[in-house]
């Protein structure tokens, strides 16, 4: 038989500096862009899927610092937004976290991921935005946890 598919979860952070949200170039190549969701080729917050045993939080904390190199303030991340990204494929329950307070300068970390990490203004977003990552802006600039 045939095991049943279930939901997975993933965490995003919206890491923000002066109004500006720290987005990565998804490759352009779906295999190198690793994405469950499809997102090859478009601009996406640092975040990935939970680990077994993992919480929110230290899966937020990890992703971010395997990404980019940057370390989040584990003690003053918020949740911001809850979605449901369902594909033909997969099905993830997305949260979302922001983050002001971090160390570091963003560094390509997994370059055949993510080939660049830059700030851009919220109400100047790049064209073609991760689905998640988009949602999670639009959870924060609507101040509505759950789309």
């Amino acid at each position: 038989m045939e095991e049943k598919k279930r939901p997975k979860v993933g965490v995003g952070v919206m890491v923000l500096k002066n109004n500006k949200v720290l987005l990565g170039k998804r490759n352009d190549d779906a295999e190198k862009a690793g994405s469950d969701l499809h997102g090859e080729g478009t601009w996406t917050m640092p975040g990935g899927k939970l680990d077994f045993q993992e919480t929110l939080i230290d899966g937020a904390y990890r992703e971010v610092l395997e990404e980019t190199n940057i370390k989040i303030n584990k003690d003053k991340i918020k949740v911001i937004s809850v979605a449901d990204e369902i594909v033909k494929d997969n099905h993830y329950v997305t949260v979302g976290f922001l983050c002001k307070d971090f160390e570091g300068e963003p560094e390509t970390m997994e370059l055949e991921e993510i080939t660049e990490w830059k700030w851009y203004d919220l109400d100047n977003l790049p064209e073609k935005v991760f689905p998640p990552s988009a949602k999670m802006i639009k959870a924060f600039l609507n101040n509505k946890i759950y789309n």
